[in-house]
């Protein structure tokens, strides 16, 4: 499933992020992929430990927990701690897999289930880079406005697509979901955007609370928790 998730941070927080990124210290994108990644990856980073990645992964992190949406879609169970990019002056990422394991700050490691991207800049700040998300239905063309976000298979092929004027910022992570089949979620997050629907138009009936029953079963079926 690739889902399109609006305004997960607001106009405030944005501008703040901006102001922190116009300042920071970007390092060569490399540093954080392996030999395959690295031969097709050209674009600038902050520092996986960086004190500014960590403050403002922070603000998603909490901007997401508060989304319904997001959790709905997700179900997340552990988050490698967001990064953030720049692409400018021709800067790309050719077509790559993510990688199938993260290793945590703490040493742990983490199922590549979902990735995220976050844009921070708008749309029409810079031309090119655009995200292309290949999955059994042909290729996907993202390209959101500033504070919206992208969910999709970490088993997707993808790619960012040349800079060529402007800056493109974002922020890119990865989840470990409660389950782990992308089919099986999908189910889920669709059986639950009906319940939501039909619980809005009729309030709680006895069929809403069969509906969220099954749901609840199915989930309890398939999360590794």
């Amino acid at each position: 499933m690739l889902l399109h998730i609006p305004e997960v941070l607001t106009r405030e927080q944005l501008a703040q992020f901006r102001e922190h990124l116009a300042q920071a210290e970007w390092v060569d994108g490399r540093a954080t992929v392996g030999d395959q990644g690295a031969k097709v990856k050209r674009n600038r980073q902050l520092g996986e430990n960086s004190a500014l990645a960590q403050q403002l992964g922070q603000v998603i992190l909490a901007a997401l927990a508060r989304n319904p949406m997001f959790f709905a879609a997700a179900l997340p169970q552990r988050f490698v701690p967001p990064l953030f990019n720049c692409y400018e002056g021709g800067e790309h990422y050719g077509m790559h897999i993510d990688g199938s394991v993260r290793r945590l700050p703490n040493g742990e490691h983490l199922r590549t289930d979902l990735s995220c991207t976050l844009f921070l800049a708008e749309p029409e700040e810079y031309d090119g880079g655009e995200l292309i998300v290949q999955d059994t239905y042909g290729e996907h063309e993202v390209k959101l406005p500033a504070g919206d976000l992208i969910l999709y298979p970490s088993s997707s092929l993808h790619q960012v697509m040349p800079v060529t004027r402007g800056a493109r910022l974002a922020s890119f992570f990865w989840l470990q979901s409660m389950v782990r089949d992308d089919w099986q979620r999908t189910m889920l997050f669709e059986l639950d955007t009906q319940i939501q629907k039909l619980r809005d138009q009729l309030g709680e009936t006895e069929q809403t609370v069969a509906l969220a029953g099954h749901y609840h079963n199915l989930l309890r079926m398939w999360a590794e928790v």
